[in-house]
């Protein structure tokens, strides 16, 4: 079944408290981000915390999955590298990119990890309709994507493509976390330290790349729309 046909039935039951959306004042450096997903993903488990989106920036780095492949950190000395738990490949982050951190209960919505990468992907491209920029899934990769006919076909004759937004999620007893990540302004030339994902064919873009001058609390307004779209209902917590 297709990912587009998968990502139905993720809200929690009408008795569920709303998720907290909390979203960082100032840069954050990734083995706090860590530190806290791991602390708040264990009170979530533990029925201590309601589930929380965090949304942050980075300082620049890279990051490792667990597929990572060494061969694809090109220029490891060039920002910090962390390994870490989630799913996927190489990444990056850094200022100008919205993380957004997804720290829900699998067990109170759907039990479903395909379901669940689906549920995200539509939240990105849902925010990005909202911009009026066409993302889109692939079946052979995961992430959101943007065709840019402007640029030289692909060697196979197809059209140029540019990932916009990465995900890389991570579960605990069923609770999720880490999560996606979405290119509003950052900048691309960062990317060019690791092959992204793995993916040698393709390219990076951002919203603003795409002639988009958007600011950070724009993206954010219609992020927490599509995602309450998707998930059910929101409430501001504090940072």
């Amino acid at each position: 079944m297709q990912r587009e046909n998968l990502s139905q039935d993720m809200f929690a039951p009408p008795e569920s408290p709303p998720v907290r959306w909390r979203i960082a004042p100032h840069v954050v450096d990734y083995p706090q981000a860590v530190e806290t997903m791991e602390r708040e993903a264990a009170a979530i488990a533990a029925g201590t915390a309601d589930e929380l989106v965090w949304l942050v920036e980075h300082p620049p780095l890279y990051t490792a999955g667990t597929s990572a492949d060494a061969a694809d950190l090109v220029m490891p000395d060039r920002f910090p590298v962390f390994a870490t738990g989630r799913g996927g490949e190489y990444t990056y982050h850094g200022p100008g990119q919205r993380v957004v951190y997804v720290m829900l209960d699998l067990k109170r919505r759907r039990q479903d990890v395909r379901a669940f990468v689906a549920a995200l992907e539509s939240v990105i491209i849902s925010t990005l309709d909202q911009m009026n920029v066409k993302g889109e899934r692939r079946e052979d990769r995961v992430g959101v994507w943007v065709r840019r006919p402007e640029k030289p076909s692909l060697p196979d004759g197809s059209m140029a493509e540019d990932k916009i937004a990465a995900i890389g999620i991570r579960l605990r007893r069923w609770v999720s976390f880490h999560g996606f990540s979405l290119n509003v302004d950052p900048d691309l030339d960062h990317f060019g330290g690791i092959v992204p994902c793995g993916i040698r064919s393709y390219g990076v873009t951002s919203l603003v790349d795409l002639g988009l001058p958007v600011m950070m609390p724009d993206v954010d307004i219609r992020l927490r729309d599509a995602f309450e779209t998707v998930f059910g209902p929101t409430r501001n917590d504090a940072p």
